[in-house]
């Protein structure tokens, strides 16, 4: 018997361990690459990642766009209530200047009215028909004629000196005052003097330059006390 046999079964087996070892060793540069490929996102993550940053992105400007317009809105209205507020402002304080007006005028007349001689009764007449209208100035010359045929017979002085005066009403431009006035009077009758208080109501019209249309109490400064 030979050995040949024995020989050929070493040969096989020599074969097979080279022909293993080449494929241990890829499969171990596949695990490798796989180990490493898994840190990377994959093309599907990083389309979701873009995604969700444009969302946020978009919302972000969403929130600052609704706040500016907030803004914008609440500026708006602040300055249509300012605005308003300033006129209803100014509107009070035109009327409160022309209450002003008309009560500082109507007590001024109401002065020179009661302030009287019966040595210069013309200096009165002026005092009393002054700034009237054509129509009241005719009235108020012919009552101070009337009154004269008093005044004169008791030898009626007064003086006179301002106390106060209210807005009774107005409308428009028309305005109505009671105006009253401190008195001393001096005539045959009482030599001393007497003090007393007389009114007066006085129209005007500021659109006329406060041009005066109506008097009352004149008859009632002037009766004999």
């Amino acid at each position: 018997m030979s050995t040949p046999t024995v020989k050929a079964e070493k040969n096989t087996t020599d074969t097979g361990d080279d022909t293993a070892t080449p494929a241990t060793g890829s499969a171990t540069r596949g695990s490798a690459n796989d180990e490493k490929g898994s840190d990377r996102p994959t093309a599907g993550g990083d389309s979701l990642l873009a995604r969700a940053s444009g969302v946020k992105l978009g919302l972000k400007q969403v929130v600052v766009g609704v706040v500016v317009l907030g803004m914008a809105v609440a500026i708006g209205i602040l300055g249509f209530v300012v605005a308003d507020k300033s006129d209803t402002i100014s509107a009070m304080q035109s009327e409160t200047a022309a209450a002003t007006t008309a009560e500082q005028r109507a007590l001024d007349y109401a002065t020179g009215a009661a302030d009287m001689n019966y040595k210069d009764l013309g200096a009165w007449n002026s005092r009393l028909t002054a700034n009237t209208s054509p129509e009241l100035t005719a009235k108020l010359t012919e009552a101070s004629t009337s009154m004269e045929q008093v005044i004169v017979p008791l030898q009626w002085t007064s003086t006179a000196q301002p106390i106060a005066a209210s807005v009774k009403s107005h409308e428009g431009g028309v305005y109505v005052v009671s105006a009253f006035v401190s008195v001393m009077t001096k005539n045959a009758q009482a030599p001393d003097g007497v003090q007393s208080t007389a009114s007066y109501t006085v129209t005007m019209d500021s659109s006329k330059d406060w041009l005066i249309t109506d008097v009352g109490g004149i008859d009632g400064a002037v009766a004999p006390k």
